[in-house]
């Protein structure tokens, strides 16, 4: 039986059943969006150092990993994030015992992800990057790069379970201050491996393993402190059966909606890459730049989804609501507000990383093709969120695999097949981020969302007397 140490009040965990939901939901979502921006700035730094000291040859090998390393660990992130919805419940319906062992459960199944994750990247990088289309001329770098990349696969998965029990506990502010320490960290390796020592494109990834590393480090230090109100034992950890089996009813279907999500874009950077090597380092430039469009998508995503689980564990339907709007709101506001600044300064923000001609041409028709439409994305993905939050996380999986996997595979197919003109698969994005936006909004006001959780609670209640909590 756990209990509170009584010497000092402990670390702060913020229940967000009371008080003005948009004063609860911005506090929330200003750190996160801080700490997503400085690690898009690191993001950047990587690609900008590599790019200067290395070449273009380097820059397109690192730059068309994204969608590689999103596809293999976007699974276990997806899991994380139904770990969350469950700790936010609980925690929303004062059931301190099953936020405790959800903790635990969750930290044993980071550990046994980011093992698989090593073993899998190490062994089978070479297999997907040919099967992309990698430019031959590349390919020995981005094979290097990814291999290295991937023997961190344990602290990359630790690091992002970490953050989301902060997360689900309402503390949005420390895993920012982590962040900003592994930002400069990365930035400072990044210099001193590839600027001075000219180690090669595989100290760049070393760099942020190092960086994600250190991150971790201060994430347990703050989780294992006897201070915390659900601190972390190691003796403790391990798997809670009908716990783990609730997270993964919670987060299976994130994984498998993130999952199916790369997957398309990673057959899509594959059709990019016949295009060479200029395509694949543009693609990338655009990629790294595109990812601030997320930020607010990410910020508000996750406040909305501790926001929405705590209030409906606690009951509060109508404040479950209130939240929901404002979270959508906001998050497709600001997208929007960055996607329209990325569109008229496209040609200098490329050139800053690569002014060779054709690398701006392709980056340039990329930006302006995409970026007027962010608001669509942000839409998507703030509704999966309220559904995620609400225990509908097979809903979004459900929209995601037919919209923007199957749609969009499809659509590529035909483009290539007929067309072969690389704007038209820059087109696949706004396509299908507003086929699916209409599909979430009409779910949205006609389904009964609110209530996704209760249907549970008979079973829960059985699971609770059979397993002898």
């Amino acid at each position: 039986m756990w209990h509170l140490h009584k010497r000092k009040a402990p670390p702060p965990v913020k229940d967000m059943t009371s008080g003005k939901p948009y004063k609860l939901i911005s506090a929330f979502a200003v750190p996160i969006f801080l700490s997503q921006l400085f690690q898009q700035l690191y993001s950047l730094a990587d690609t900008f150092i590599v790019g200067k000291f290395l070449g273009t040859s380097a820059l397109a090998a690192v730059s068309s990993s994204g969608n590689l390393i999103f596809m293999m660990i976007s699974f276990f992130s997806g899991i994380s994030l139904g770990a969350g919805v469950v700790i936010s419940r609980y925690f929303g319906a004062a059931d301190n015992e099953r936020v405790r062992l959800t903790i635990h459960t969750n930290i044993a199944f980071g550990i046994a992800c980011g093992i698989l994750l090593t073993a899998v990247g190490v062994i089978f990088t070479p297999y997907f990057l040919i099967w992309m289309n990698t430019d031959p001329d590349v390919l020995p770098q981005a094979i290097e790069y990814f291999r290295f990349y991937f023997m961190g696969g344990l602290p990359l998965v630790l690091y992002g379970i970490s953050r989301d029990i902060m997360a689900a506990l309402g503390d949005s502010r420390r895993p920012l201050y982590y962040l900003i320490f592994s930002s400069v960290t990365n930035i400072l390796l990044d210099l001193l491996f590839v600027g001075l020592f000219r180690w090669g494109v595989w100290s760049a990834a070393v760099a942020t393993i190092l960086a994600e590393a250190f991150s971790v480090l201060l994430c347990f230090r703050h989780l294992c402190n006897r201070d915390f109100v659900y601190r972390l034992r190691w003796r403790e950890v391990r798997f809670h059966w009908n716990i783990l089996r609730e997270v993964l009813r919670m987060g299976l279907p994130s994984g498998i909606q993130n999952s199916v999500i790369s997957i398309a874009n990673v057959i899509v950077q594959a059709q990019i890459n016949i295009f060479g090597q200029f395509a694949m380092a543009a693609s990338g430039i655009y990629s790294r730049l595109g990812d601030f469009a997320f930020l607010p998508i990410i910020s508000f995503n996750m406040a909305i989804t501790t926001f929405i689980s705590q209030n409906l564990g606690a009951g509060e339907y109508r404040r479950a609501k209130e939240g929901a709007r404002f979270g959508i709101l906001a998050a497709t506001v600001l997208a929007e507000l960055i996607g329209v600044l990325f569109f008229i300064f496209a040609p200098q923000l490329i050139a800053i990383f690569d002014d060779t001609p054709q690398v701006m041409e392709y980056g340039v028709t990329n930006a302006r093709i995409v970026t007027l439409f962010y608001f669509l994305l942000a839409f998507s993905h703030s509704v999966a969120a309220v559904c995620r939050g609400a225990g509908r996380a097979f809903v979004p999986m459900l929209i995601m695999l037919l919209v923007w996997c199957v749609l969009r595979i499809i659509y590529i197919w035909l483009v290539m097949h007929f067309l072969g003109d690389i704007k038209y698969i820059y087109w696949a994005y706004p396509l299908t981020w507003a086929i699916s936006s209409l599909i979430y909004l009409a779910y949205y006001h006609w389904s009964d969302w609110v209530h996704g959780f209760e249907r549970k609670k008979p079973k829960e209640r059985a699971e609770l007397n059979i397993e002898g909590f």
